[in-house]
């Protein structure tokens, strides 16, 4: 009872209250057998029934059953230690005359020191450009703040409230203007979010800031005048909109656009609270920027502790190399020490990378805050110059001494300048996070006092998470120095990276965290984020609270070394867990800078990242190669990095120099580097992927049992092992009545002899030209006597005797048909064969000549034109053109007739061969009878009711299988008219097939994959284009696809998709289906059930089974029927190992049986010894008298839902692929389709695919459509998704032009003939990858 989904609720409301009324009306004990009551429960019982299985069925992660778990290893070293104990920072000091809140401060040097410098910028050469006095930066703050909420808006509305978050878009070369804007908003008490000024569309992590400005709410952004005519503007010069970004309100800084506030207003500056102040961007790992909240009070304990730590005295000079806008930078260049800074932007740096080191000579400078790169670029740079003095420094900041080379930037940079006065006490690493803000850092020495010790770790310890002291060899030990001791007025704990925040030992490496009331204090706008970052309560090891005060977790790894100094090993951003272990991206670009890159890399930009691949993290190197690298350096500086990096590296690929997404102040952009990397957007010129040796957690090889028939497939009637045989059956043939149709249809020659006496005048073909016109008909009567010349010509030019084979050699066409019929009536045996292609004779003759070879033809009919090809002098450079058998061109014959029309003794005589080169490359011809012929014709009559009133058009090859069937001998049996359409003739116009279609009303149509391939790819874009011209395909009811494979769904379906536009039915396509041993077992008729599709399970049917899954399903496969079965086709699927009958639903070899099965193997060129049981076979259990045919195609048929026209549920064949072309690797069986599928969908670039073994390598080819550039960006792509989808390693990939993947008539790739050619190395490739 089927109840649609609305009247449900209902049915049950009704259900219930019978229900309900039946058990109260009966007596206790009675027996219910009133016929309602069932009907009702049965009812019942189909509502109760699930319809489908639950969701979770179809998508459970089955990582569990596929991967490979690495079993672990007892040597692993284990932390050993006590619980850490949380690490206690000196007491913050109180000091009589602190300011209530950072602006005071300002307000107060403004005030009694207006003409103390507070900031001097320099010129792109390094010279100061101007000097701004605290005086100066009081006042211009003050009027910005004045304007701020008083003059933007119309005259009385305010446009921002205290409160409002603002962009600060300033460029490093302008310090200046940013500070007079950050002070500006505090006064004004807006929040400044300061950003980076966007250069272009395209800058690396643009949408990403856009995140940012969005989750703060920005509506306004400051700038200067300068800056925002740089900005990227429009054509009707407004500021471009960036991708991602809010709508933003532009408004220059300049003073100029300043207003002076009254006498009477002051801004307000309140005593600091726990608002926050500004934001500071920072990016994760993933490249999504947010903001971090700094509020009031912690900025200016933040100050206090710095000047406590740092022990900074009012008015010293710092020189500041570091971005001014976040961070160190903006901390440190804080106004409240009235300190002097100098800022040195990142352009003078990159010009003049001594100028920080000149500026600290001439001002004398206290303090200079520099990073390693900054340290090792001086070093660089500097020539012994006498008059450097760096004896004014009492503290050197090294931003970024928590970094692996920073120790040996440190000491290289002392080593130098030592002479030049640096004290060996001053360098003073620190660690920082825009979360935690300042962690640690190492306090000024005391000369001559002992400097701290180096901790040397082994990196096999590290990467379990321990720290051991390194014994072993330099290459894998870590040497790193000390970060100072923790902030005063902080408290550190180091707890586990991962899970609950549990607290480290004593000897592990964890994250630290902090908690101190100068910190960051949210991610402002992202509360869920806040919560696991900003309010941490560490836990022991028994999971308890320590206590109630939340910490900040800094996103930094270390441990705390003797003495309470806190080593920091790495960052959680640059974390890479692989196969269980840690290792540390900075670690790992420290190991490839350490392998002499001087001749290979640009600049040491080197970018470390994981992606993940078949379940685990896998670790890719890209580095910029220098412009004048040679691809040998290269290649051997890469495989050194393999030979250090103990760990498996996945890819290490190299860029041209200056092609890596940058950060604004010129490092590597990771997280579009990595983008890039997956997009297949980075364009390596050299690439060296490694996934033999790093990928361990693969599925072990399959053991593949012995096969016996055991119990379990005992037949029981039509059952094996419990299920229904898997088999299926088309229509019967039917008896036929009439004695005199016996006779006109038993061969094919008394047919249109028949014709050509009772309707001599019906036309039977019509060719068309590409331009549309009919160029050639034949009627009955017409082809009739063109047999009758070329019969008499057989026997007297070519004096051939019966039963001869004779060749065939023309283009698609009338000729061809009157030729076949014209062996027919000498007698002898045809041979058709496809003509050389004119322009490529030595790739296409010598097939030819084999054909003609090997059938031992006694001579050879074809056109004039061919004629003198076979004979020319380009034919000689290929083959041996003396010794073809005798040629008769049959352009221009007398008219003559045969002494006698000849008719076979017997039907069992062979009709003609049928010549074919398999997908394998191997040429087989088989011998079709003429009982054969006649069961097959009679068969496709009685699927597609064909009758002389009827018209079809076909667009297919004519030279073997069903396409000659349907193009030389369906006509003349059934009398249709057949409009002929040269597949070659739409190279030159597209839309010839359809418009033909269109103009002849053709109901039904038959093409092959290549026709519709060319179709959907020249013809999808301009269906407008059709419609205007008038085609329209509602007439069409049948368009069938002739083929030996499994049916290319996608194809199919695009294209019904593109030409429903012009009115093709979704219903129309379908495909056919035939083999060697039967050329016609499956096409889509005129009745029954459309074909249906089912999903299968990839890796069941690596298994060779068969399991059905919903759509959508991962690692799903659709299949769709091949057509419906012929009439008097059988087929049954059977086990090709034991060759028992499976049962419904199960993969194996589909077998067949019926009367137009060929009678076997002409002969199979190169591999003769092919039995005959490919014929005539018998089942090993079970039916045993039936005869059946091999048909070499792995195949399942399922019982479906379905009616057929008898009224029977109807079995549907799948087709899923050739038993000779399927790969075993690892034990399973793959069909080379489904991996070819994934190649092509992993890159836009990749046109068209092929896969082949060579000695169990699996080798990937793929043709190129895009720009070279792009080649190389194939490789990873590639082996990902092979990886992924079919649980495989790619051997080799192969990068070619497109065109050179071979692909025959009927649209199938060659793959054997390409295999030959890449061994043979004639394939020319663009890139060849060996995959290590």
């Amino acid at each position: 009872c089927n109840y649609g989904p609305h009247s449900m609720g209902s049915v049950t409301v009704y259900l219930s209250l019978l229900l309900s009324l039946s058990t109260f009306a009966l007596p206790v004990g009675v027996p219910v057998s009133s016929r309602v009551s069932t009907k009702i429960q049965q009812l019942l019982n189909t509502l109760k029934r699930p319809k489908r299985p639950p969701l979770s069925e179809f998508f459970t992660d089955d990582s569990e059953e596929i991967v490979e778990v690495p079993q672990p290893d007892p040597n692993t070293p284990k932390p050993e230690g006590r619980q850490i104990i949380p690490v206690k920072g000196e007491p913050l000091g109180v000091v009589s005359n602190w300011p209530p809140a950072l602006q005071a401060a300002l307000a107060r040097w403004g005030a009694t020191q207006g003409k103390s410098p507070a900031l001097t910028a320099l010129d792109i050469t390094g010279k100061p450009l101007y000097t701004l006095t605290y005086g100066k930066l009081w006042s211009r703050s003050v009027k910005l703040a004045y304007t701020l909420l008083n003059k933007l808006g119309t005259k009385n509305e305010q446009i921002l409230k205290p409160g409002d978050r603002v962009a600060l878009v300033y460029p490093n070369s302008d310090p200046g203007m940013f500070w007079v804007a950050f002070y500006g908003c505090l006064l004004a008490e807006v929040i400044p979010v300061p950003i980076e000024v966007p250069l272009s569309r395209k800058d690396a992590g643009i949408s990403q800031v856009g995140f940012l400005l969005g989750s703060c709410g920005v509506g306004l952004a400051l700038t200067s005048e300068i800056c925002l005519k740089g900005l990227p503007k429009t054509p009707t010069g407004e500021i471009l909109q960036f991708k991602g970004w809010p709508r933003m309100k532009w408004v220059i800084t300049d003073s100029k656009y300043l207003t002076k506030p009254s006498k009477d207003w002051q801004p307000h500056i309140p005593t600091a609270n726990t608002d926050p102040a500004y934001i500071e961007y920072k990016a994760n790992k993933e490249g999504t920027v947010v903001g971090v909240a700094v509020s009031k009070v912690a900025m200016l304990t933040h100050c206090q502790a710095l000047t406590q730590a740092c022990n900074y005295c009012e008015g010293e000079t710092l020189v500041n190399v570091l971005d001014f806008k976040k961070d160190m930078g903006l901390w440190h260049g804080a106004v409240m020490n009235r300190i002097h800074t100098i800022s040195v932007p990142y352009a003078v740096m990159k010009a003049c990378p001594l100028s920080w080191v000149q500026r600290v000579h001439i001002h004398k400078a206290r303090v200079a805050l520099v990073k390693c790169r900054d340290l090792h670029w001086a070093m660089m740079a500097h020539r012994e110059q006498r008059d450097t003095s760096l004896a004014s420094l009492r503290m050197l900041i090294v931003a970024d001494g928590a970094n692996p080379w920073s120790v040996s930037s440190c000491d290289a940079f002392l080593s130098k300048f030592q002479s030049h006065g640096l004290k060996p006490e001053v360098i003073c690493p620190c660690a920082t996070s825009p979360e935690a803000m300042t962690v640690a850092i190492r306090r000024p020495g005391v000369p001559g006092a002992p400097l701290p010790a180096r901790a040397i770790l082994s990196m096999g310890g590290l990467s379990h998470g321990v720290i051991r002291v390194n014994t072993e060899d330099k290459n894998s030990a870590l040497t790193v120095q000390d970060v100072g001791h923790v902030m005063p007025g902080a408290l550190m704990c180091i707890v586990k990276p991962d899970g609950p925040p549990q607290l480290c030992k004593t000897d592990e490496i964890g994250e630290i965290i902090i908690n101190s009331r100068a910190g960051g204090t949210m991610y402002y706008g992202l509360p869920g984020l806040t919560k696991n970052t900003f309010e941490v309560i560490p836990v022991n090891a028994n999971g308890v609270p320590i206590g109630e005060i939340p910490f900040v977790r800094s996103g930094l790894l270390g441990f705390v070394g003797p003495g309470s100094l806190i080593f920091v090993v790495g960052k959680i951003e640059g974390l890479l867990m692989v196969s269980g272990r840690r290792h540390n991206a900075d670690d790992l670009v420290a190991t490839a800078l350490a392998v002499e890159p001087v001749k290979t890399v640009y600049r040491g930009r080197i970018a470390v990242f994981s992606v993940t691949v078949f379940y685990d993290e896998r670790v890719v190197i890209v580095a910029e190669q220098r412009p004048d690298a040679s691809e040998e350096d290269s290649f051997q500086w890469m495989s050194r990095v393999l030979q250090y990096i103990h760990m498996g590296l996945y890819c290490l690929a190299l860029v041209p120099a200056n092609t890596l997404p940058k950060t604004p102040l010129g490092g590597i952009h990771i997280s579009d580097t990595k983008q890039f990397f997956l997009d297949g957007s980075l364009h390596p010129c050299n690439i060296l992927m490694c996934p033999h040796t790093c990928v361990t957690n693969l599925p072990k090889p399959r053991q593949k049992q012995p096969v016996g028939v055991g119990p379990a497939s005992v037949m029981v009637g039509n059952l094996v092992a419990g299920k229904r045989i898997a088999q299926a059956a088309g229509r019967d043939l039917g008896l036929i009545e009439d004695q005199d149709l016996v006779r006109k249809h038993q061969y094919l020659t008394e047919a249109l002899q028949w014709r050509a006496q009772t309707d001599p005048d019906h036309v039977l073909y019509i060719l068309l030209n590409a331009k549309g016109v009919t160029v050639g008909t034949a009627t009955c009567v017409q082809l009739h006597k063109r047999a009758e010349k070329i019969a008499a010509a057989l026997t007297e030019k070519g004096s051939i005797n019966t039963g001869e084979n004779v060749v065939l050699l023309y283009p698609p066409g009338i000729d061809l048909i009157a030729a076949f019929y014209g062996c027919l009536y000498a007698g002898c045996v045809p041979v058709n064969v496809r003509p050389p292609h004119p322009q490529n004779l030595a790739a296409t003759l010598p097939t030819v000549r084999m054909i003609i070879d090997v059938s031992k033809a006694a001579c050879i009919l074809t056109t004039q034109n061919l004629m003198r090809t076979l004979r020319s002098k380009e034919a000689a450079a290929s083959v041996n053109v003396k010794t073809w058998p005798t040629i008769i061109d049959t352009d221009d014959l007398p008219r003559r007739r045969p002494p006698q029309i000849y008719k076979p003794p017997t039907a069992e005589m062979i009709a003609y061969l049928d010549f074919s080169v398999s997908t394998t490359g191997m040429l087989t011809g088989v011998k079709i009878s003429h009982a054969a012929v006649s069961a097959l014709c009679r068969s496709i009559k009685l699927q597609c009711e064909l009758y002389s009133s009827r018209q079809i058009a076909i667009c297919l090859d004519p030279y073997c299988g069903l396409g000659f069937v349907l193009w030389c001998l369906a006509s003349v049996y059934s009398g249709h008219q057949s409009i002929l359409i040269p597949p070659f003739e739409l190279e030159t116009s597209l839309s010839l097939w359809l418009s033909t279609l269109s103009q002849y009303r053709i109901r039904d149509t038959f093409c092959s994959y290549s026709v519709m391939e060319l179709c959907t790819k020249g013809l999808g874009t301009q269906t407008e284009l059709l419609k205007a011209r008038g085609v329209n395909l509602s007439c069409v009811r049948s368009c069938v696809v002739i083929a030996e494979e499994r049916p290319r769904l996608a194809l199919t379906h695009s294209f019904s998709k593109l030409f429903k536009d012009v009115g093709l039915s979704s219903r129309a396509v379908s495909t056919a289906f035939g083999s060697r041993v039967n050329l016609a077992i499956c096409l889509q008729g005129t009745t029954g059930p459309d074909p249906c599709t089912v999903y299968v399970d990839m890796k069941s049917l690596r298994h060779d089974r068969v399991r059905l899954v919903e759509r959508g399903a991962p690692q799903s496969l659709p299949l769709m029927e091949s057509g419906k079965i012929l009439p008097g086709v059988r087929v049954i699927i059977v086990n090709p190992e034991t060759r028992g009958p499976l049962g419904d639903s199960h993969l194996g070899e589909i077998w067949v049986n019926s009367p137009h099965s060929a009678s076997g193997y002409y002969t199979i060129y190169g591999e003769e010894s092919l039995q005959a049981d490919h014929f005539n076979t018998k089942l090993s259990f079970g039916d045993p008298h039936t005869l059946w045919a091999r048909t070499g195609y792995l195949g399942f048929v399922k019982r479906t839902e379905l009616l057929d026209a008898s009224g029977d549920r109807h079995d549907a064949l799948f087709v899923v692929g050739s038993l000779d072309e399927t790969l075993e690797l690892r034990g399973l069986r793959y069909h080379p389709i489904d991996i070819e599928t994934s190649v092509s969908r992993a890159h836009r670039s990749i046109a068209e695919s092929a896969v082949f073994t060579w000695t169990n390598l699996l080798v990937v080819v793929s043709e190129l459509c895009g720009s070279e550039q792009d080649a190389l960006d194939l490789v990873p792509l590639i082996t990902n998704v092979v990886l992924e989808e079919h649980h495989l390693i790619v051997g080799v990939v192969v990068i070619v032009d497109p065109g050179v993947i071979p692909i025959n008539s009927r649209g199938e790739k060659q793959r054997m003939h390409l295999r030959d050619s890449f061994l043979a190395d004639q394939l020319d490739p663009i890139y060849v990858a060996y995959n290590m």
